[in-house]
């Protein structure tokens, strides 16, 4: 496929997602599907620009003066991909398969509109309904949070300290040029291709073999704050695929017992397959059973107990540019309940002097510090372990996570523009002596 009928695809997919609302990734596999000719290289193209043109929809929308699938493609060639007038009319010269050619209006529009006068949400690429929210934890830096959050996202890899350190993974895979990350010592970052396309990462040696897994450094830090003690008790309540129960396992040096549950049996799946491979022989996995309370033997034993909540994932909007236009404020107070819950049936499982560490991918207050609050007026025998204490667990590079980070008396946010990180919200609290 040429260039210019990569775009005409782009402008096909982005019609069908405005009419079906369905996620990108599904409406690109249909299109793969029905275009065979499409070659590998094609369809990583089409989902490249597609994705682009999802994180822009607002500014690109702004730009051209209307949010069609054509004017949303066209202007994120602008505002994302920085190609002017005359390179855009190029692509759309109306030869076959290419995009019919640039109206006086639109050639207009891409050569004189600006952002200079857009207001927050729309420089900040995020839905209007969300600009309160964002407002009362960023204030007047909200539009720039919002467009770090609408730029493409690293690749980034934890190490495995069960099959080796970072010396011996950078060179497995340094013709990737993995760089270290800069606040967790187990981290590497590759750096993605132009069109944004990353290395077939899960086909290297090195992540058969279990010697490094895909996560964001914001969520490794995440484990490494909450501070899994070696040889204790550990349970990670919301596990899923097991991503932070791999990590925990790890800093645990494989020593002591840390129990995997999540209440979903069908996100729980992977979770098997990744601990044998990770070489993580102190896990148990608990799956759900219908009625039956698997967790019941738990109660007041464990030294930790890792809440990793399921939220909005507003923070994860580098990866998943479409879900935040597809959230509604519904979906946020549905989540605010399943929180609280998930928060209460945490304190079954702490033991006196154990800690309780509650991670979100969200920058919400809804989310983080509101629930963190409501908590501690639900469980007064709970008290917060201060941002200062909290961040020692990364030794050095904790002071300056610390003053990159938004620091709350409930814990620390992470942005992408802050710290180069998806957003993740962090907080740890300790039960005292006396039940929660």
């Amino acid at each position: 496929m040429t260039p210019a009928a990569r775009l005409s695809a782009a402008i096909e997919v982005i019609g069908t997602l405005l009419a079906e609302r369905r996620p990108a990734a599904d409406v690109l596999k249909d299109w793969g599907r029905s275009h065979r000719f499409a070659g590998s290289g094609d369809r990583a193209a089409l989902a490249s620009l597609v994705y682009d043109a999802l994180r822009r929809r607002a500014s690109a929308a702004w730009i051209m003066g209307e949010e069609s699938p054509r004017g949303l493609v066209l202007g994120m060639l602008k505002v994302a991909r920085g190609l002017d007038v005359a390179a855009i009319a190029t692509l759309c010269d109306g030869s076959r398969f290419a995009p019919a050619p640039l109206s006086e209006a639109e050639h207009a529009r891409l050569a004189q509109a600006s952002l200079d006068d857009a207001p927050a949400h729309v420089r900040g690429d995020y839905p209007e309904w969300l600009d309160t929210p964002l407002a009362a934890v960023f204030g007047e830096g909200r539009a720039e949070e919002g467009a770090a959050l609408a730029e493409r996202a690293p690749l980034d890899l934890r190490v495995n300290s069960l099959k080796g350190d970072v010396d011996k993974a950078s060179e497995l895979i340094s013709h990737l040029s993995p760089e270290p990350g800069r606040w967790s010592p187990l981290a590497l970052r590759i750096a993605l291709e132009a069109d944004g396309k990353a290395p077939p990462l899960t086909s290297e040696p090195a992540y058969l073999k279990g010697l490094v897994e895909i996560q964001d450094e914001g969520s490794q830090i995440a484990a490494i704050l909450a501070a899994p003690p070696r040889g204790g008790q550990v349970l990670d309540l919301c596990a899923g695929g097991g991503g932070k129960t791999l990590e925990l396992a790890a800093l645990m040096d494989g020593a002591g017992q840390l129990y995997a549950y999540d209440d979903d049996l069908r996100r729980l799946a992977p979770i098997h397959e990744r601990v044998q491979r990770a070489g993580a022989h102190n896990v148990q996995v608990r799956s759900p059973r219908g009625k039956m309370d698997v967790l019941e033997d738990l109660e007041d034993r464990m030294d930790l107990v890792l809440v990793d909540a399921p939220c909005t994932g507003t923070g994860t909007w580098r990866r998943n540019p479409d879900a935040k236009w597809r959230m509604r404020p519904g979906a946020l107070a549905e989540r605010m309940k399943e929180q609280a819950l998930i928060l209460d049936t945490a304190a079954r499982y702490v033991k006196p002097g154990g800690r309780l560490a509650y991670v979100t991918c969200s920058l919400l207050d809804e989310e983080n510090v509101d629930q963190v609050r409501g908590f501690l007026d639900r469980h007064p025998g709970y008290r917060l372990v201060p941002p200062a204490e909290m961040v020692l667990a990364l030794g050095e590079r904790g002071m300056t996570l610390r003053a990159a980070a938004l620091e709350r008396p409930e814990g620390l946010l992470l942005t992408p523009r802050r710290t180069a990180t998806d957003g993740f919200f962090i907080s740890l609290m300790v039960r005292g002596d006396q039940a929660g």
